[in-house]
């Protein structure tokens, strides 16, 4: 039974160390920002590794009072792009950081 305990206690400080470990990988993601884009670029969506949206640029020729929709659609598509890569940033950094483990929960 002593081997069991000792176990557990392995396992724990594992999960503390893992628990550690994605805090840190979070704390970066915040800092890392990633670009999505629309309209051969006039409209640009700048999202952290958190899925925060931290900007958009919309270029002064894209902005059109008389096609609302069309430049409406182009943030959309932009939003839409940094989005998903801000979703596969998080989930290639989180498993460096589970070693590629799946762990129901964790936000990934």
């Amino acid at each position: 039974m002593a081997g069991g305990i000792g176990d557990m206690s392995s396992l724990l400080k594992q999960a503390q160390m893992m628990q550690k470990r994605m805090k840190e990988a979070e704390s970066g993601l915040r800092e890392r920002i990633v670009e999505g884009s629309s309209g051969g670029g006039v409209v640009r969506v700048y999202v952290d590794g958190m899925q925060d949206i931290q900007g958009v640029k919309i270029a002064a020729e894209a902005v059109d009072p008389d096609d609302v929709e069309g430049l409406e659609d182009l943030v959309m598509t932009a939003v839409r792009q940094a989005m998903q890569a801000s979703r596969e940033l998080r989930e290639k950094e989180m498993s460096s950081v589970t070693g590629g483990m799946n762990l129901p929960g964790m936000g990934f």
